[in-house]
């Protein structure tokens, strides 16, 4: 074929094709997310934003050794000098004034930044003052923090010894103080401020302490003796934190323009000192009229942001704190910028005597050290906002005109919606952050702040997360004490996020009294249904598993609240106040008595038949927490738990399997309730279930139906299946119960009766393969199978004890139902629900002990043989050893392989005691007798068990919901993004779409007068019994018996071959590809009416079931027309797919035809086909909305769906008087139908005219025919062995008998054939496992 070369060089034919081939506009099915994610929440982030540790500076030492007036020794000053101390000249008064002054004045400039903690002054001291002062500071701060200021001004510089100096009494001596001593009486967790030269001296000598301290410590702990052992350990010096003027080796600046303690005036009054030293730089000039004397009068306070100190004051704030934030590791900025309030100051401040003090050739020291940060490019902006304050100032003073606030705020939110607007998906965090939480301490600018932060957090939970790490909780916390209309949608929006990603705010909100305004904006009916969305899920947080919130929200009457939106039209809406309900009233009596009271449950029941799924979920997620209670039980709760019941069971075959799963939970919740009646229903069904043979379709198996045994080597394993249910060890732990189950023969050799017998039979394939969590199944899959349809026999209400039809017995043949659910994790969870119910019951009813546990004489059922020689009959399969089990060994299983004969594993008792103990039992016991040494106390296990079911079963349903609001919600889907790879990608698939359709049509419309060049040949692993091209690429699917194998047939190589996952009693009866124009999904139908949809296949990945369900309820078994045709005796399942509408008809051995609406996951339509026997052939026409179906009456049948059920029927043609083996409606506005019976007759009927407009004769005794769709061929399989082609004009155009290059080698009799919907290709299936292609001759192709 030379169709890829053609898609590589040309893109024309679009503009050909027909309006009703628009690919772009028709719908996908199940494509949804909860198809193609798994359901589960998103995995919690670490919550480092939250401080472990608050910490407050509750004393602070201020010691000062100046000695005005006498210099010290080692210091030669300059003239003139730096003298300012605490802006004061110590010169200008007496040497004691000028110190106390200084002292109080230090003391005013610590309490701008702490007022409340404690201030001790210690001026000019001696060591005993010092201790004293520190020691009774510490005992009074207990575990808070100590600030230990010392300005060393008037004293030695600090010594390579680790000592700093203070004084004798007299004043006539310099005494050395040791750091160590003094890390003794300050204790930990303190902050020290060295104001002296060589400052950085003691920050080392201080570490090299802290660490001798740690080994003496350890030293003390290994040898009781050790002195230090006996007294009371100091803390360790880790929570310390230090800041020193300078470095080791350099002096502080003497310049006089600047203060002498400029190191205490940064840390102390920033903003003075900024100003002071903005004017002695050059670039001052530029400011004309400002002096140092002017800027001593800026107007205004500091923490008044109005005025001009204030606001330069906060642009400060902002500036330090978002250059920290960009500099400083996280965790290290959590800790000195968001502990401590006073601690955060002085490190802000710290960064502005860095950028200082760097410029007179000094460089500020602390501990823990920080990256430099003095040439961060926010300096600049720092610059320019002085700059325009200062240029004012003049006027301002002067004149007295108003003061213009600075545009800092504004520029830096439009900096930060540059960056969000304008940048790329991975990129580093926007600098801006930090600001943008100072802005929404402004009024002016709030609204804008929150819009930009919520479009930031909207990016995804790192945002998040990252806005939680500035410190954005409290603001946002506190912001909901405002009554501002406008601000509801961002809050709402903004909580919604912060709670999607750390739900452990629920706590903070309830103690604020948050819940209250998300309760009203819940409850405002103006509100757009968007924000009353976010509401209802950040209550439905606030509830969750907490009792507080739910106690909380109940007063704030959000039952009544919730239920009014029940009918909203917004889906997500619905689905989030039924989640909301659902979990207010979780293990919460009160809140659900007020359900009671205002008929919740029937509210919630309106619910279960919505159109979209995720709402149907939440609804059963409701009604099951509803019933979950488990507070006492009164009758009338009683009666409202078994209304509650019946009403969830109507959802048995939801087309959703999310909604399937949820319903399990719900009813598992049921059980945990009434598990005594529960026990008592299992007792009586288990017994029925050991005394009654069902006639299974596995026991009248024909000759014909048998796959013959695979024996060929050269067929590879079966690929196993990962999909997101762990099917791989589902599937195959079923598929080795059935082959087990298959061998239970007798001598005869006629079927055993299809039951495991005993309960411990089966169960252990399911163990040794490791169900997901390895628990031991007590009923296997086949008992649960078997006694699902021994429930449904009639005969069985005389024969059961329990009033049949009581709640109870329905509810478990629901789960019944369940556990041979098609999709896998349904099934899981039904099978654990019941197992546990069976093995209760096991444990309730005790019968004795088994004395003898190798005699085979009790309880063994009658068998056609003597009792003794064959112990096989009784159960199904035997116990595989379970040393093989892969609990016991590390190996994986290996799935069955589908190429050996299957062998019975011999029976060997375990050794040692680890296996699961079923295996320990003696063949023949009891039904519920424990085993050998394995009594069990009395009130050993019921409490263990009962949490055992609820606590595994859960579905992750409202985790996964929640994600979506953890998602970026206003971020363009990628499939709309024009230059996105899923949009090229699609583009491709649509070019090459119109290519084929262009260039087969070419080939058809010239008319077909050959069809017999064989282009491929290939031995499927398995008989094959439906073939499938797809529509577009060059693969085909051929399913045998219960798998699929994929082959490309243009190269001619296998693709892949997987399991299906049907029982052993099934087969797969027609396939369908959906979205086959895009990305393909896989329809398989089988003939237990079960449904399930792979992706994934024949590509590098594993396939995996997207969704499974039962499409058609109640197959009835029937036999065909003919019972010489080998193929098929009951049509099975046959179905048709529409992609245009997404609806898919299903029928076969039912009297109905039932529409399934693949968006909705829903049944919509019921059509009765008014006849007594199976439909064979299902075709329909969206345009006019026709089904046409042909019957194994031989009658070929016409319906209307738009028509009610009575009168839907609009035509019925009795023409042929034999089994329909395919009724084909053309899908031209007036397109015939044409159909075709096993005698070979062929129909063409006009949908409006009662009788056949034309008839053709083809080979009699039919087993498969199928109808070209565009090239009117007629393609008939016959019994004998060859395959006849026609037109619609009743011409022979070709006969194929044998097999190219195979010597000739006759035509297997035909199982299946199929034509491509486009090419004039013909796939032929024979019963000798070929698998062939025929198409024209090459020089047409």
């Amino acid at each position: 074929m030379k169709m890829d070369a053609d898609l590589l060089h040309s893109t024309v034919g679009l503009s050909e094709e027909e309006p009703d081939m628009n690919d772009w506009e028709l719908p996908l099915a199940f494509m949804k997310k909860r198809h193609s994610e798994k359901i589960e929440g998103s995995k919690a982030l670490a919550q480092s934003w939250r401080m472990k540790d608050r910490m407050k500076t509750v004393s602070v030492a201020l010691v000062l050794c100046l000695n005005v007036g006498v210099d010290p020794p080692d210091v030669v000053k300059t003239s003139p000098c730096a003298r300012l101390e605490c802006w004061i000249d110590p010169l200008s008064m007496s040497p004691q004034k000028a110190l106390e002054t200084i002292g109080a004045n230090l003391q005013k400039q610590y309490e701008n930044w702490q007022p409340r903690a404690r201030y001790k002054q210690s001026l000019d001291p001696t060591v005993d003052e010092v201790k004293k002062l520190c020691t009774s500071l510490r005992r009074n701060a207990k575990e808070e923090r100590v600030l230990f200021h010392y300005n060393g001004h008037g004293v030695p510089r600090p010594t390579v010894n680790g000592e700093i100096w203070v004084f004798n009494k007299n004043y006539t001596q310099y005494i050395p103080l040791s750091i160590y001593d003094l890390q003794t009486w300050m204790g930990s967790p303190s902050i020290f401020v060295y104001d002296c030269s060589n400052a950085g001296i003691i920050v080392k000598s201080f570490k090299q302490f802290a660490l001798q301290r740690e080994q003496e410590l350890e030293v003390a702990a290994i040898n009781p003796s050790h002195p230090l052992a006996q007294m009371s350990l100091p803390p360790s010096m880790k929570n310390c934190i230090q800041l020193a003027a300078c470095e080791a080796s350099e002096l502080l600046p003497m310049n006089p323009d600047l203060p002498a303690d400029l190191f205490t005036s940064c840390l102390t009054t920033p903003i003075k000192i900024a100003l002071r030293w903005f004017c002695m730089q050059k670039s001052s000039k530029l400011v004309p009229g400002v002096t140092l004397d002017l800027i001593e009068k800026i107007p205004g306070r500091l923490n008044d942001r109005r005025t001009p100190l204030g606001e330069l004051n906060w642009i400060f704030t902002a500036i330090t704190d978002t250059i920290a934030w960009n500099v400083l590791p996280r965790d290290l900025f959590q800790k000195l910028f968001r502990q401590d309030l006073l601690v955060a100051s002085l490190f802000r401040n710290f960064l502005l005597a860095e950028r200082i003090m760097r410029s007179y050739n000094c460089t500020p020291v602390s501990s823990p050290r920080l990256p430099p940060t003095y040439m961060h490019a926010m300096w600049q902006a720092w610059d320019l906002a002085v700059d325009i304050c200062l240029s004012q100032l003049p006027t301002i003073i002067e004149e007295g005109t108003a003061f213009r606030h600075s545009p800092f705020f504004a520029e830096q939110l439009t900096a930060f919606q540059v960056w969000l607007t304008m940048g790329v998906e991975n990129r580093n965090p926007p600098e801006q952050l930090p600001i943008v939480l100072q802005v929404l301490l402004s009024q002016v600018h709030r609204l804008r702040a929150l819009d930009l932060l919520g479009r930031f957090l909207d990016l995804g939970p790192w945002a998040v997360s990252l806005a939680l790490s500035v410190g954005i909780f409290p603001y946002v916390l506190k912001l909901l004490q405002s009554s501002a209309r406008e601000l509801r949608p961002l809050l709402v929006f903004i909580w919604a996020k912060i709670l999607a990603v750390d739900s452990s705010c629920q706590a903070d909100l309830v103690k604020d009294n948050g819940h209250k305004y998300f309760l009203s904006v819940l409850a405002d009916s103006y509100m757009p249904a968007e924000h009353r969305t976010m509401a209802v899920f950040i209550l439905a947080v606030i509830v969750n598993s907490y009792s507080t919130g739910q106690e909380a929200c109940l007063q704030g009457n959000l039952i009544a609240n919730c239920l009014e939106q029940l009918s909203d039209p917004h889906p997500l809406l619905r689905q989030w106040v039924a989640i909301c309900l659902g979990r207010i009233w979780q293990n919460f009596d009160p809140a659900r008595w007020c359900g009671v009271r205002d008929s919740a449950h029937e509210k919630l029941y309106t619910l279960l038949s919505d159109p979209i799924p995720e709402v149907r979920c939440a609804a059963v997620f409701a009604l099951g927490t509803f019933v979950g209670n488990s507070a006492e039980r009164t009758d009338h709760s009683t009666t409202i738990d078994h209304n509650v019941a019946m009403m969830l069971a109507q959802l048995i075959n939801d087309g959703s399997p999310v909604v399937r799963k949820e319903l399990v939970v719900a009813l598992s919740h049921l059980v945990v309730q009434y598990e005594s009646n529960f026990c008592t229903v299992a007792i009586q069904f288990i017994e029925e279930e050991k005394n009654y043979t069902v006639p299974s379709p596995a026991n009248t198996a024909e000759p014909g139906n048998l796959t013959p045994v695979r024996d060929s080597p050269a067929i590879p394993r079966l690929r196993s299946v990962n999909s997101y249910t762990n099917i791989r060890a589902v599937t195959t732990a079923r598929n080795l119960n059935k082959s087990l189950q298959n061998l239970n023969l007798n001598e005869e050799g006629a079927p055993a009766a299809f039951s495991p017998g005993n309960l411990s039979t089966s169960s252990s394939a399911s163990s040794t393969l490791g169900s997901p969590d390895n628990d031991e199944y007590i009923l296997s899959f086949e008992t649960l199978d078997k006694m699902r349809r021994v429930s449904s026999y009639s005969s069985l209400n005389s024969l059961i004890g329990v009033s049949f039809n009581s709640v109870y017995t329905q509810i478990w043949r629901v789960l019944l139902h369940l556990a041979a659910d098609p999709f896998p994790e349904v099934s899981d969870l039904a099978m654990k629900v019941l197992n546990s119910i069976a093995y209760k019951a096991m444990m309730n009813a005790r019968p004795q002990r088994i004395l003898d546990s190798g005699s085979l004489t009790q309880s063994a059922p009658a068998s056609p043989t003597s009792k003794g020689t064959h112990i096989h009959h009784t159960g199904g399969s035997p116990p595989i050893p379970s040393t093989s089990s892969s609990s016991l060994t590390n190996e994986v299983p290996k799935p069955p392989t589908r190429d050996q004969p299957a062998t019975r594993p011999p029976y060997t008792p375990t050794l040692g005691g680890q296996a699961p103990h079923s295996h320990q039992f003696p063949r023949t016991r009891k039904m519920f007798d424990k085993g050998p040494e394995q009594a069990a106390e009395d009130g050993d296990e019921p409490c263990g068990h009962r949490n055992y079911i609820s606590a595994a079963l859960q579905t992750g349903l409202c985790d996964w919901s929640a994600k979506y609001f953890a998602q970026p919600v206003t971020k363009i889907p990628e499939e709309h993004d024009l230059q996105s790879q899923v949009r090229m990608e699609r583009q491709w698939r649509f070019l090459r779409n119109a290519r084929v359709r262009k260039q087969s049509r070419s080939i058809t419309q010239r008319g077909v007068s050959r069809l017999d060049d064989q282009i491929f040949i290939n031995r499927n692993p398995g008989v094959p019994s439906v073939v499938k091209f797809h529509p577009f690429n060059t693969c085909i699917a051929v399913a045998d018996k219960d798998s699929i194998c994929f082959w490309d047939w243009e190269k001619g190589e296998r693709l892949d071959y997987f399991y299906n996952g049907n029982p052993r009693y099934t087969r797969i009866t027609a396939m369908e590809y959906l979205n086959g124009h895009d990305c393909s999904l896989l329809l398989t139908a089988t003939d237990d009416g079960a449904l399930r949809v792979w992706k994934n296949f024949a590509d590098q990945k594993n396939p995996e079931m997207v969704t499974a369900w039962q499409g058609l309820s109640d197959m009835l078994p029937t036999t065909r027309g003919q019972p010489s045709s080998a193929s098929t005796h009951s049509a099975g399942m046959v179905v048709d797919w529409e992609q245009e509408t997404g609806l898919l008809m299903t029928s076969g051995d039912v009297r109905i035809i039932r529409i399934w609406d693949t968006d909705r996951e829903m049944k919509v339509q019921d059509i009765p086909t008014g006849a007594d026997s199976c439909v064979t052939s299902l075709s329909c026409d969206s345009q006019r909305s026709l089904i046409v179906a042909g019957l194994g009456d031989g009658s070929v049948r016409v319906f209307d769906r738009r028509m009610g059920p009575n009168d839907c029927r609009i035509m019925t043609y009795r023409e042929h008087n034999a089994w329909v083996v395919k009724a084909h409606l053309q899908k031209d506005t007036d397109g015939h139908i044409i159909s075709v019976s096993v005698n070979g007759d062929v129909r063409f009927f006009e949908p409006r005219t009662p009788d056949s407009i034309n008839v053709l004769q083809t080979v009699k005794g039919l087993t498969a025919l199928d109808i070209h769709p565009q090239a009117n061929l007629l393609a008939c399989g016959s019994m004998n062995q060859f395959i006849a082609l026609y037109n619609t004009n009743g011409d022979v155009i070709s006969n194929i008998k044998y097999y190219d290059g195979f010597m000739g080698q006759r035509i297997g009799a035909i199982s299946c054939l199929a034509f491509h919907p486009h090419w004039p290709h013909l796939a032929v299936g024979s019963n000798d496992y070929y698998m062939s292609i025929y198409s024209t001759e090459k020089r047409l192709r």
